[in-house]
């Protein structure tokens, strides 16, 4: 790493319409290593500011053409990867990540900046329909209509904790806003403000370079609860992009309700992702699959919104296996740093709810301090399962459930009960078909991405990508918040009838 790395501190300051803005108040970053930071705090001030500006800029941004909109995305992956050593530097201090871990993600932030470049100088996105006029139709005539999608407007932005990049400053849901032509409003998390800080630099300095508006990008750092009320009740936003928890995506969802102009609130707020192993594939490879389980489980220690924290297998001694081997690849992966000391306590708080259950059997528990955590194993029951709610509430971490059935019918029954999920897998050999025609109809229902024989860690970027599914997994089961697709969210539907051509959008003559 270049040695000039060690020497770079942030500025601390908020990024409003090209101008780096301090405020009165600060806080202090809490890295996993290195020294801590001084920010400025977010004001309710501060987001007026930038939505203001974020609207004026719409009017120009909002009615570039493609072309130059692609450019300036690919401009982002540029800007983004020119300062490839100091993201990989302060990210890495403040999450805890590896350093591998941060560069894949920074490829994968530039990698769909780019994607949704290609994606919208080729046009599909648009949607476009014409019905030509038919003056001579009896017993009225059809007037000529044209449709297209149209940007809405200025959208903000949270920052999720997880993914310092590609959830975060210039992650999926603000790649998508730009790409449809829409100024993005970022409110940073506070876990990584060094990161956003220099992400910020990046989008500013691409700006420059594309000649943009300076309103159509501004993050605003760090600030309390106030800061994000105001940010999705200002009159200006016209939809929000969220990763996070239930709790807080709740919250936030209920208040775009409530304003007096109902805005979408795009809201990805975590799963179980229920993994199910029919008898066949347990039988031939069962030790293999729990094997694999563990290592999906205790991926980035646990901290992935496509964690598959449950496993449904039929009792019997070849799913004691499968739960030995998961057990014993569990009991060999060491403590792991979590993101912030926070989602580690929060970690130790869904532990303590399972070890407080008498018809939850611990199988592997582990004790975690500090800002570390190591996995735990737990395994239940069908009946107990179905009767507890909190059993199927998300534990952000390595935490793993096993849940027994007697047999197909009672699996198929602990799928419907299963709430909204953003995955669902089955592990299948060929005689387990049947069972597999039988489940699939009941998955479709609850989750918005369906596996078989694989595990959910690791989202592809792509056009055929579905991340999002019913609640609570996310908040609109009509949308994604990864790959092309995720653009649509932030463009609506005009009609034009009997425009001459001198009127009509440029996509549209």
């Amino acid at each position: 790493m270049n040695a000039d790395i060690g020497k770079f501190r942030p500025h601390g300051k908020h990024l409003i319409a090209g101008e780096w803005l301090g405020s009165e108040g600060s806080f202090h970053s809490e890295p996993a290593s290195g020294d801590a930071f001084e920010y400025s705090v977010g004001t309710p001030q501060l987001v007026d500011r930038a939505c203001e500006a974020a609207e004026e800029a719409f009017w120009t941004y909002g009615y570039v053409n493609r072309s130059e909109r692609a450019d300036f995305l690919d401009a982002i992956a540029d800007e983004i990867e020119a300062r490839a050593d100091q993201i990989t530097w302060i990210g890495s201090a403040e999450t805890g990540l590896p350093e591998a871990r941060l560069q894949g993600e920074r490829g994968r932030t530039t990698g769909q900046l780019r994607l949704f470049a290609s994606h919208i100088r080729k046009g599909d996105y648009l949607d476009r329909r014409h019905d030509q006029a038919m003056p001579d139709r009896q017993p009225l005539p059809r007037p000529d209509l044209r449709m297209i999608q149209r940007p809405i407007g200025p959208v903000a932005v949270f920052g999720a904790s997880n993914f310092p990049l590609a959830f975060s400053t210039a992650g999926g849901d603000t790649a998508a806003a730009l790409a449809a032509g829409c100024p993005v409003v970022v409110k940073g998390h506070s876990a990584h403000p060094g990161t956003g800080e220099i992400v910020a630099e990046a989008i500013h300095a691409a700006i420059e370079k594309a000649g943009m508006p300076k309103g159509v990008f501004s993050l605003i750092q760090g600030g309390k609860r106030d800061v994000g009320q105001a940010l999705v009740q200002h009159p200006l936003i016209k939809a929000v992009g969220f990763t996070g928890s239930l709790g807080g995506g709740r919250a936030l969802f209920d208040l775009c309700a409530a304003r007096p102009e109902p805005i979408p609130f795009f809201g990805e707020l975590g799963s179980v992702n229920p993994m199910f192993i029919l008898p066949n594939a347990v039988k031939s490879r069962g030790a293999e699959i729990g094997a694999g389980w563990a290592g999906s489980l205790a991926m980035g220690a646990g901290q992935f919104c496509t964690n598959p924290g449950i496993v449904v297998l039929q009792r019997g001694p070849e799913g004691d296996a499968l739960v030995e081997a998961a057990k014993a690849a569990l009991s060999d992966i060491s403590p792991q740093t979590m993101l912030t000391g926070g989602i580690a306590a929060a970690y130790r708080d869904g532990k303590a709810r399972f070890d407080a259950r008498n018809a939850v059997h611990p199988v592997l528990t582990t004790e975690s301090g500090g800002r570390s955590a190591s996995p735990n194993l737990y395994e239940t029951d069908a009946e107990v399962y179905l009767q507890d709610d909190s059993l199927g509430q998300e534990v952000f971490g390595p935490l793993g459930l096993v849940v027994r059935v007697n047999d197909i019918d009672e699996m198929l029954r602990l799928a419907k009960g299963f709430e909204g999920q953003l995955t669902a897998t089955i592990h299948m050999d060929d005689g387990d078909t049947d069972a597999g025609r039988r489940l699939l109809p009941i998955l479709e229902r609850k989750a918005g991405r369906l596996l078989v024989n694989g595990f959910p860690t690791g989202v592809e970027v792509a056009d055929s990508m579905v991340h999002g599914g019913p609640y609570p997994a996310s908040t609109n089961f009509g949308a994604t918040s990864v790959g092309t697709l995720s653009i649509r969210r932030f463009l609506r539907p005009v009609c034009y009838q009997n425009l001459p051509h001198a009127l009509l959008p440029e996509d549209l003559v």
